[in-house]
């Protein structure tokens, strides 16, 4: 980004003070801690089509995903787990829930974590044979509550799902591994209610060190989803609260990735590919921004450098959110417009091409990040 732009984000007003929790790991990436905020997704494929995992797995991976869960309810799907971590380079989560023999399965194939709660699995002697894999094969946990499956007597407790039982459970959970020597875990108390998740997050971020994974389950589509889960998402990383996220939609898993790091890209708390900051365009626009900013994103998704574009359709705040970005890009009369690098006016532009233009410049500047 421009030195203007990372100049605002040492201003007190911008400043987002993270909470300290412990850290772990999970595989090769650091979760909690100081470590930056990691952003996962969940493949849809049967685990059990190893081929078609590791497809979809290498997708997720192209759009940034830094963890993949995959759904291990049967022994096919952990027997195919072992040939799914050997294929993909990012660490891959085992969820689990009941049988406690998958969790041990899963340990045994290369997953770097395992998505269980320990009071669902079973008899002590279960949990310590699944604790023990975990410690063997170097495996996370995750203790994973949801507002939707809490436990009878909860319910009965407190009447219905509320922050204070979600809290409860994951803290029993975490006692159970405690008790059995194990802290390599991070816990997430997920609800699809925006509220009640984060009152849940907010209420367990105070009770407990542990990492904790964000999200709003069950969010919805990609519209919905990603406005549900931006609300709630941003209200806790703004308060500080988060160390690993996962958007929930019902869409192209990718889609949950890209949309978890435009979260963490708005809040400055990530750093990847290219940010573009376009106006809404009106009848000032001097070309068609909507179409432009449409094939500019599409165009430049390759690009992981972080990097900022301003494309504003006419003067009246093209050239101040141009001195914000590293290329900027304002419309101007009679067909041609102003060209911004670094904040000053570089050159004027008056092809037909805008997009390609564009495009040029930021594989350019990208190629002289790499190079230095």
């Amino acid at each position: 980004m421009s030195g203007n732009h990372d100049a605002q984000a040492h201003r007190p007003w911008r400043q987002i003070v993270r909470r300290k929790s412990r850290q772990i790991n999970v595989g090769n990436v650091l979760v909690g801690g100081d470590a930056p905020i990691s952003v996962q997704s969940m493949t849809n494929t049967l685990t059990k089509d190893a081929a078609a995992t590791i497809a979809q797995i290498r997708t997720m991976t192209d759009a940034g995903a830094d963890i993949v869960r995959v759904s291990c309810p049967d022994e096919e799907s952990t027997a195919a787990l072992k040939e799914i971590v050997k294929a993909v380079n990012v660490p891959v989560v085992a969820d689990i829930h009941f049988h406690y023999k998958r969790g041990i399965e899963a340990a045994e194939a290369g997953a770097a974590c395992l998505r269980i709660n320990p009071g669902n699995i079973g008899s002590n002697a279960r949990v310590r044979e699944v604790v023990q894999a975990a410690k063997d094969h170097g495996c996370a946990m995750r203790i994973g509550v949801n507002a939707g499956s809490l436990e009878q007597e909860l319910l009965e407790k407190y009447g219905e799902p509320c922050p204070e039982a979600m809290v409860e459970s994951a803290l029993r959970h975490a006692k159970i591994l405690e008790d059995h020597d194990f802290t390599n875990f991070k816990i997430s108390v997920k609800a699809s209610d925006v509220f009640l998740g984060v009152a849940a997050y907010k209420a367990l971020a105070a009770a407990c060190d542990y990492p904790l994974h964000i999200g709003i389950t069950e969010a919805g589509g990609l519209r919905a989803g990603t406005v549900k889960s931006s609300l709630g998402l941003g209200l806790l990383l703004q308060a500080g609260i988060g160390d690993t996220l996962r958007v929930s939609l019902s869409a192209d898993p990718a889609e949950e990735v890209r949309v978890g790091f435009e979260i963490l890209k708005s809040l400055g708390l990530r750093s990847r590919g290219v940010t573009i900051i376009s106006c809404p365009s009106c009848a000032r626009q001097n070309y068609n921004v909507i179409k432009t900013v449409e094939a500019l994103e599409a165009r430049l998704s390759h690009i992981t450098t972080p990097m900022t574009v301003s494309v504003i359709g006419c003067v009246v705040n093209g050239p101040g959110e141009a001195m914000m970005t590293d290329i900027g890009f304002t419309g101007g009369g009679k067909g041609t417009h102003q060209v911004y690098i670094a904040g000053q006016a570089d050159h004027r532009y008056s092809g037909d091409d805008i997009v390609e233009h564009l495009a040029e410049l930021v594989e350019k500047k990208a190629a002289e990040i790499a190079a230095k």
